[in-house]
């Protein structure tokens, strides 16, 4: 009895210490981000809060302390890339990061080959895949998400061609040709790319140079995607050229809503009265708002909070349980060297002390796998890895901060219903059901501007008009000007206001002004095209339709019967009216004539025809 104690009680102690073990004193953690910008800013001060709520609770890790180390990249990939590296020397089971996804393309590379999990929620380029970069995974919903709620905003609004403003890096072109196919989509397109120098280097007067020429286009609706400076320097110089008045609409995407939300709104507020900008949506809920509630005390009042930050606070969080769990199914915290990069010993670079984490592929499914509630949301991934419920607030800046006008969800597009309530519904996305509230539009208008405008550099149609001398009502020039009126003219713009896209025009007088011109010339002058058009009362002829192609008719010609109208009493003697007394009179003399013929041929064989005279005159009458 007291041998089995004894194996017992030197079996649990073996167990304990193997636990023990396997469980290191700390987990590293590292992140890369720029400290300079607001999300690096809001990133650095949620992470420290989540690695100190992490180590808080005796429940995460069972003991082990969680470390982030956060490296600056001071708005230079390479010394991003070089701090990633690096944190590949001191064994580092996760990357957080990095903040943008020139990076990202790099580093997903480098994460592959030592198995390190990278994990970010900024660097949200659509061309990410999660079948060239496995070990990369976006926390936070991808610019795909965010182009087909900015396509579906076109589309409700009617419009048919945007502008896209953007900076020439990975993320911003990629995210604009996942708009592009958005909008083909819906039968919309991008009618020219405006392409800035990459942020922070975009200088005043390249934005103006590429808003100049957008000014000269027809095109009124304008995307930006870009970054916090570089967009608030668009909205600058734009408010200068003028171009922050009615008829423009102006979209831009999370960086503005960011800035409203982590940054005093008297610095842009002036400049972006009327835009629309995407917020990423988090539904409310007491961790929430405690944590928005701890936010000052943690960032001393320097910066605001924005979505970002929770998505900072719940990716540590989302470490620390796959780590959890990691530990639990037995996983030891090891790390290998490469054996191809151990050869290249004995140069300046000592790539050799970069190792592989044993356990990275297990730890990458754990997060995949993750099924948790955090600040924003539920957190659970698809097998595309894309999250749970995309979704994003609708915002209109106006001159004091901004109004939600509505929300857009994967699940269910455009809605003034906040996307929860829309989850215990089925999913519709018909037209009728996609419902957004009023906007205030750039110049204080709640008229919906059309979208486009006759461009400044088009060229005309060229309209010829016959500058006849007669029947002056259906076409004639207005003397000492060069305008021209009639019924031919309204027919034309009439139709032209039809169109629902810009068709800039002049009309050109056709004649001296003293005889009518000559129609057949005007008609060959367009098949010469001297004219684009010709419009008048030009008759459909056949050698004339062997030049040109004609509308359909619109005046009818051809012989007509012109009679006065005259206001008739019917009655039951309406029949007589046709014919005059007299001519009565001459039927009623031929149908005796045919009677008394009739008898005289008749009354010496017919026993019809005989008898008293009476009968006789009866029957001839008959």
């Amino acid at each position: 009895m007291n041998l089995v104690l004894c194996v017992s009680i030197f079996v649990v102690c073996i167990r304990a210490l193997s636990e023990g073990a396997l469980r290191p004193d700390i987990v590293q953690v590292g992140a890369v981000f720029t400290f300079n910008t607001i999300n690096g800013k809001v990133a650095r001060i949620a992470m420290k809060a989540a690695e100190d709520d992490v180590n808080s609770d005796p429940s995460i890790l069972g003991g082990s302390k969680l470390s982030i180390l956060i490296h600056d990249s001071n708005f230079n990939e390479f010394l991003g890339i070089m701090g990633a590296m690096k944190f590949l020397e001191t064994d580092t089971v996760a990357i957080i990061g990095p903040q943008t996804a020139v990076m990202a393309h790099v580093l997903s590379h480098v994460a592959n080959e030592f198995h390190v999990p990278l994990l970010s929620f900024t660097a949200l380029d659509p061309t990410l895949s999660p079948l060239q970069f496995p070990y990369f995974v976006q926390t936070a919903p991808n610019d795909q998400f965010q182009m087909t709620a900015i396509a579906d905003m076109i589309s409700y609004f009617g419009w048919g061609m945007i502008v896209a403003v953007f900076s020439d890096d990975d993320q911003s072109r990629n995210g604009i040709t996942a708009l592009a196919d958005q909008l083909a989509e819906r039968h919309c397109k991008i009618s020219y790319k405006a392409v800035l120098p990459p942020d922070p280097t975009a200088k005043p007067s390249e934005v103006k140079d590429q808003l100049v020429r957008i000014q000269m286009m027809e095109a009124r609706v304008i995307v930006v995607h870009t970054f916090d400076r570089a967009g608030i320097l668009v909205f600058d110089e734009a408010q200068k050229l003028g171009m922050m008045e009615s008829g423009y609409v102006w979209i831009a995407t999370t960086w503005l809503s960011t800035i409203l939300d982590s940054a005093p709104s008297s610095k842009i507020a002036n400049s972006t009265i009327g835009v629309l900008t995407l917020r990423p949506h988090t539904p409310d809920s007491e961790r929430k708002r405690a944590f928005m509630a701890r936010w000052n005390k943690l960032s001393n009042g320097s910066i605001g909070l924005n979505p970002y930050g929770l998505y900072a606070y719940d990716t540590v969080w989302m470490i620390a349980h796959a780590v959890n769990l990691f530990l639990d199914q037995g996983g030891n915290i090891s790390f290998s060297n490469n054996s191809r990069l151990s050869r290249m010993r004995g140069g300046a670079l000592n790539l050799g002390a970069l190792s592989i984490f044993d356990g990275g592929n297990q730890l990458l499914n754990n997060i995949l796998q993750i099924n948790m509630t955090g600040l924003t949301g539920p957190i659970r991934f698809y097998r595309d890895r894309s999250p749970l419920h995309p979704s994003y607030d609708i915002l209109n800046v106006y001159e004091t901060g901004y109004r939600q006008i509505g929300y857009w969800s994967n699940y269910s597009g455009l809605s003034v219903v906040i996307p929860e309530t829309l989850y215990t519904k089925p999913p519709n996305r018909s037209s009728s059901s996609q419902i957004l509230d009023s906007v205030v539009w750039p110049g204080g208008t709640t008229k919906k501007p059309r979208g486009w405008v006759f461009p400044e550099n088009g060229r005309q149609l060229r309209v010829g008009v016959p500058n006849r001398v007669s029947y002056q009502e259906l076409v004639s020039r207005v003397n000492g000007t060069d305008k021209v009126q009639g019924y031919c003219i309204d027919v034309f713009l009439a139709a032209i206001n039809l169109i629902p896209y810009a068709v800039p025009y002049r009309f050109i007088p056709f004649g001296d002004g003293h005889k009518n011109p000559s129609y057949y010339e005007l008609v060959n002058m367009v098949s010469l095209n001297v004219f684009d058009a010709a419009v008048g009362d030009i008759a459909i002829v056949t050698n004339r339709t062997k030049l040109v192609d004609f509308t359909q008719p619109y005046i009818e010609s051809g012989l007509v019967v012109v009679a006065p109208v005259r206001k008739l009493n019917s009655s039951a003697w309406e029949f007589l009216k046709p014919f005059t007394p007299l001519m009565w009179g001459v039927i009623a003399a031929f149908f005796l004539t045919v009677g008394i013929v009739v008898w005289i041929l008749e009354h010496r064989i017919n026993d019809e025809f005989q008898g008293p005279l009476r009968k006789q005159i009866v029957t001839i009458l008959w």
